[in-house]
């Protein structure tokens, strides 16, 4: 079995934290790992590194592999070296397609071959037992079917489409097929070894009194977004119901890169699962938070004795069931009771819990206005490290700059502004024009306008610089790459 992760996604839900050029998947928000990174550890209890392919964007690339990077030894990260790069946000279809073809034509996979899709910013819990229903996934999706996965909902949720089961499989001697030692490992009980069923219909994200009405009434599942199939099975559901994206299969996979941006941009569900006569449903029993809104995180994580969760420099009274996230400063509250408070560099966001999912129109309105805080924090990754601005104005802009151990910027020059650089900690070596020199701590350079120049960090720790830009124009924009590891 092959795992594809979508990773792709520039989720907005969890502004201001997540932004268009660091989204959810990126965020360690219940732990010191990276939802990514849990998800690729998750799959590696099923399947081994050189199984696991990541799909995600050139503008996420380096996000991607600091993760994979990130992985201990044990986990064999060096392996995980399957990255497929969409030239376009096109939606699940579009690139379960082209995951299909990489396997076929890149890792020599037969249309027998089942493939496993999970997204990269879900939370589940526990692992060994997820592991146990990927395998009783694997033994369905071999039979022609292809699996989606329900989790039985515990309260009227708006903010996910639901699945209504139908008639159940595996009941009866013949309906099902023998799960024999894939099951037998899995952990789960004989019921849930042998009870599938076939997915009547699916369903938008509905109103409360909808939702109501689906948990009273017994047989409706959220939708997950995790699929199971075979390779051949999925290709003669595109085949049937998306002749557009087919045809463009039919190209083979450097073919479909060229000729991605003329793909529908339509969702899996709506493309393919909607319309199948071959979609099933495995329920999961087990833990799953797909974290999309500020109040499936505060579900997540821990609570004090009021009921609040709390992180950064946070000062409560009479405060009860409320999330606070801060930052750098202090954040000190009275009298509240069933609120959210985020603080980031540039801007806070309070709400009532609850009334989470209206965020997006928040991120919509920042969209119309064209505000820079719906795509950056004040705090832009770059695959050598990242920066900080901590001050602009007329003519300035001030830096603070880190790069990663044995990483170095680009070879380049500005034509409208000079830089004076001072080290605060590490050791830099620096080119300027033709001279190279090592700068330390509390030790300073200047580059002047149209310099070529080259900031390196050749040791084993983070360098971190102070940067003052002078000059008619500090855009980001007014930079010429004469040599770039990175591709850029």
């Amino acid at each position: 079995m092959k795992a594809i992760i979508l990773a792709g996604g520039s989720g907005t839900r969890l502004w201001p934290l997540s932004r268009k050029n660091f989204p959810k998947q990126f965020l360690k928000l219940n732990g010191d790992k990276s939802l990514l990174r849990q998800a690729v550890e998750r799959l590696l209890q099923a399947v081994k590194p050189e199984d696991i392919i990541v799909m995600t964007n050139n503008d996420y690339k380096f996000h991607v592999q600091s993760d994979l990077n990130s992985l201990p030894i044990s986990h064999h990260a060096s392996r995980i070296t399957h990255m497929i790069l969409e030239p376009a946000s096109r939606n699940t279809a579009p690139a379960i397609a082209l995951g299909i073809k990489y396997c076929i034509e890149r890792l020599g996979c037969s249309e027998d071959e089942v493939i496993f899709i999970s997204p990269s910013d879900h939370i589940i819990s526990p692992l060994d037992k997820f592991t146990g229903y990927l395998k009783q996934a694997e033994e369905i999706a071999k039979k022609g079917n292809i699996v989606t996965f329900g989790i039985k909902p515990e309260k009227p949720e708006t903010g996910y489409g639901y699945i209504k089961a139908g008639k159940g499989i595996g009941k009866e001697e013949g309906d099902c097929p023998r799960f024999t030692d894939a099951v037998v490992e899995s952990g789960l009980s004989p019921n849930q070894k042998m009870n599938f069923f076939k997915v009547e219909r699916f369903t938008e994200k509905p109103d409360v009194k909808t939702a109501d009405r689906y948990i009273n009434e017994g047989n409706y599942y959220w939708n997950s977004g995790m699929f199971a199939f075979s390779i051949g099975a999925m290709i003669g559901e595109f085949k049937r119901h998306v002749p557009e994206i087919s045809g463009i299969m039919d190209m083979g996979f450097e073919g479909m890169l060229a000729n991605f941006n003329q793909m529908p941009e339509i969702s899996i569900d709506y493309a393919v699962m909607e319309k199948s006569d071959k979609a099933v449903m495995l329920p999961l029993e087990l833990y799953w938070n797909d974290i999309g809104s500020w109040d499936s995180l505060y579900d997540v994580l821990d609570k004090d004795k009021n009921g609040n969760v709390t992180k950064g420099d946070i000062l409560t009274v009479d405060t009860k069931n409320t999330l606070l996230i801060g930052n750098k400063r202090l954040i000190s509250t009275i009298g509240l009771e069933d609120c959210l408070i985020v603080e980031t560099d540039d801007a806070i966001l309070i709400t009532k819990r609850g009334e989470t999912q209206k965020v997006k129109d928040i991120v919509n309105k920042l969209k119309e206005d064209n505000r820079r805080e719906v795509e950056e924090h004040t705090t832009t990754y770059r695959p050598w490290g990242n920066y900080t601005v901590l001050e602009e104005g007329p003519r300035y802009k001030i830096k603070r700059i880190v790069v990663n151990p044995e990483e170095k910027l680009s070879l380049q020059r500005h034509y409208h502004r000079s830089e004076h650089w001072v080290v605060v900690k590490g050791t830099a070596k620096v080119t300027i024009g033709d001279k190279e020199i090592f700068i330390h701590e509390n030790e300073s350079a200047y580059v002047p306008k149209s310099t070529l120049h080259r900031l390196e960090n050749l040791g084993k720790v983070p360098l971190e610089i102070i940067e003052v830009q002078n000059g008619e124009y500090v855009g980001e924009d007014d930079i010429v790459r004469v040599e770039d590891n990175y591709g850029r």
